[in-house]
């Protein structure tokens, strides 16, 4: 026998018994989304690796350890897409979508990092992002936010989430205190471990974020970010707080929050949960004023956020918030003698096409009326229509309710039609 062949580690296998839930949740992502007027778009999975260096930045862990970079047979380096704020904007610059305009697009499909897989995390995960461009004004960050906040009302989660924000100020602020949090790091290199270390002088901020206790305990004492913020960016920091206060959202501030990506200015946001045992991450984004000009296009304002949907689901699931799931099937067609077996597909197309909505299986394979029953049940439809010769003969069907304790029942066929349709209503 030939050696099986599994998924690649990581790479997860969505089965039927899941596929449900998956389709809940991003109907609900969809319709949230569409009743705030923003449009889908959708790009490649494969792009340039030089758009992930030059937009995410080249010292982090997503380009330095985690892509999946290969060259193509022109000698191209292309990478499997790891996050979805980049392509946007490419997709943005290259289709002339952005400059002196406003977009409020969103997105969502597979993303790829090369990470260690674990539960709610995988090597291939999927996202659902949502970026507005052109609005530099704090009510886009506010309204974004209130979206998210939208979201976990309707998921059920909303008690189980807690909204953390910062600001990164201006680029110009940022490097200033980038300067004085050097300056404060050198003062304790026997504390820092070699990450933090290695991070000091190409991406300090990112040392804010280390789960190092020890470290913790010193940066208790570094210099904060909130003193070296622009005026222009602490004006915009306090109208979104009062837009959220004004809007009944709680949240913290949390000078340390930072983001992993290079391209984040003003604004960031989390929302965290420890509904999953440790801290995680649940949904997150922020401002990257910088990102359009610096993939090639004219300088555009932007804001945009991403939540991965394998932790989504889990969480979902872990509290019970998945709710009733739609049926598979409503409706089990069986028939009994070869006459009936060739009606049953015909009368099965009938009732979809007067029932919007209805899912209607029709038994295939042959095999005797028991066998059919067995199958019908298995279905988890709510009915079968059992279909014999001489029942058909004279127009009528017969309808046997698989989930509850009631009589069956011989009908003309437009009295099922009746029937059945309540079934959805």
């Amino acid at each position: 026998m030939a050696k099986q062949i599994q998924a690649i580690r990581g790479m997860n296998d969505c089965l039927p018994g899941d596929t449900q839930i998956w389709q809940k949740v991003e109907t609900i992502l969809r319709e949230t989304v569409a009743s705030y007027g923003y449009q889908e778009i959708r790009f490649p999975i494969v792009e340039s690796t030089d758009l992930f260096k030059r937009s995410i930045g080249e010292v982090t862990d997503i380009v330095e350890k985690e892509m999946y970079t290969f060259a193509d047979r022109n000698g191209d380096s292309l990478t499997l897409r790891p996050e979805g704020t980049a392509v946007c904007v490419r997709a943005g610059n290259e289709h002339g979508l952005l400059y002196n305009q406003e977009q409020r697009l969103w997105y969502m499909g597979p993303m790829f990092r090369h990470e260690r897989p674990q539960k709610g995390r995988y090597r291939q995960f999927h996202q659902f992002g949502v970026e507005a461009f052109g609005i530099a004004t704090a009510d886009i960050d506010a309204e974004m936010i209130l979206l998210t906040a939208r979201l976990w009302k309707t998921f059920g989660i909303d008690k189980h989430v807690r909204l953390e924000l910062n600001s990164l100020g201006s680029n110009e602020a940022r490097a200033n205190y980038r300067d004085a949090l050097i300056a404060f790091l050198e003062q304790h290199l026997d504390v820092l471990d070699e990450d933090c270390k290695r991070r000091m002088y190409t991406n300090p901020l990112r040392v804010l974020d280390t789960k190092n206790p020890e470290i913790q305990a010193v940066l208790v004492d570094a210099p904060k970010l909130s003193a070296y913020l622009d005026e222009e960016s602490r004006a915009h920091f306090v109208n979104l707080c009062e837009r959220l206060d004004a809007a009944g959202v709680e949240y913290q501030v949390n000078e340390k929050l930072v983001r992993g990506l290079d391209y984040y200015n003003r604004t960031v946001f989390e929302w965290v949960t420890e509904s999953l045992g440790s801290q995680g991450t649940v949904c997150a984004g922020g401002r990257y004023d910088g990102m359009v000009e610096q993939l090639g296009g004219k300088a555009t304002p932007a804001f945009g956020f991403a939540m991965g949907m394998e932790r989504l689901i889990l969480m979902l699931q872990t509290l019970e918030c998945v709710g009733e799931l739609r049926r598979d099937v409503d409706v089990f067609v069986a028939a009994m003698g070869d006459k009936a077996s060739i009606q049953a597909p015909v009368i099965a197309e009938q009732l979809r096409n007067e029932i919007a909505g209805l899912r209607v299986m029709v038994h295939a394979g042959g095999g005797n009326f028991k066998k059919q029953l067995k199958r019908a049940d298995k279905s988890n439809a709510v009915v079968a229509l059992i279909l014999g010769e001489d029942e058909l003969a004279q127009g009528l069907i017969t309808v046997k309710y698989l989930r509850e304790e009631k009589e069956q029942v011989t009908l003309e066929l437009a009295a099922v039609k009746a029937l059945l349709a309540t079934l959805i209503a």
